[in-house]
């Protein structure tokens, strides 16, 4: 066996793309639930009807989600399109700038001339567009914008997140809403800090203090609100 055979590298680059998706709808759902939940709840509302918003909110910031990751990943993914269309053209009509540009961008990354000009004649020949998205655009197979993963990863990992303060709510006496609503959010945060750091491959403590920091503002703030709101009412 070679020592490249017994040398196996595994990356997390490539989840880059959904686990950025999912990171930001399950702490999305965790925050703006458990927030919600607080605040109503700061201002004397009865469980049902504080049970009734968070499932509302649930369904509502879901849908919200992934129209939103929907729309933006796919302006980028129209971006992409038309930036490789507008190379393909010129690749097509000045392939001799277009090998220049591409051996430049190996000079700057410390090649020598002569060597870069041999390495772009050598991509260009087997697959033009393909290098010069990577290299001069920046596109590949790896960053490229997938829409419906966006969108369904993020609909989906908002409503697990949001159904950790939502279970606090339905499952717990209802005058120790506030506290458990708090600590079953905070709990979750942390962990979510921890499977993404761990997903990715980065330190775990950075992230799960993170995620907790501002959940703990989020949740102080509307439990403020709440209770100013309800005390004026």
């Amino acid at each position: 066996m070679s020592r490249r055979e017994l040398h196996v590298e595994r990356h997390t680059v490539m989840r880059i793309g959904w686990l950025r998706a999912a990171v930001l709808g399950a702490n999305d759902g965790i925050v703006s639930i458990a927030s919600l939940v607080v605040g109503i709840a700061a201002s004397s509302a009865s469980k049902a009807e504080i049970l009734l918003a968070g499932v509302a909110a649930l369904v509502a910031g879901a849908m919200s989600m992934a129209a939103g990751e929907y729309v933006s990943v796919s302006s980028q993914a129209d971006s992409e399109r038309a930036n490789l269309l507008k190379e393909s053209r010129e690749l097509r009509n000045q392939p001799e700038f277009e090998r220049e540009e591409l051996a430049g961008i190996y000079v700057a990354r410390g090649l020598t001339p002569d060597l870069a000009y041999h390495v772009a004649d050598q991509l260009m020949a087997k697959d033009a567009l393909g290098a010069h998205a990577r290299d001069e655009l920046g596109i590949s197979e790896l960053s490229s914008a997938r829409p419906l993963q966006a969108a369904f990863t993020s609909a989906a990992t908002f409503s697990v997140g949001a159904a950790a303060p939502l279970l606090a709510v339905a499952l717990g006496p209802a005058g120790s809403l506030i506290p458990l609503v708090i600590g079953t959010s905070l709990l979750s945060l942390a962990l979510l800090g921890a499977l993404g750091a761990k997903a990715g491959d980065a330190a775990p403590l950075r992230s799960v203090l993170r995620v907790t920091f501002w959940g703990a503002l989020a949740m102080a703030l509307t439990a403020a609100i709440g209770k100013l709101f309800g005390t004026a009412v």
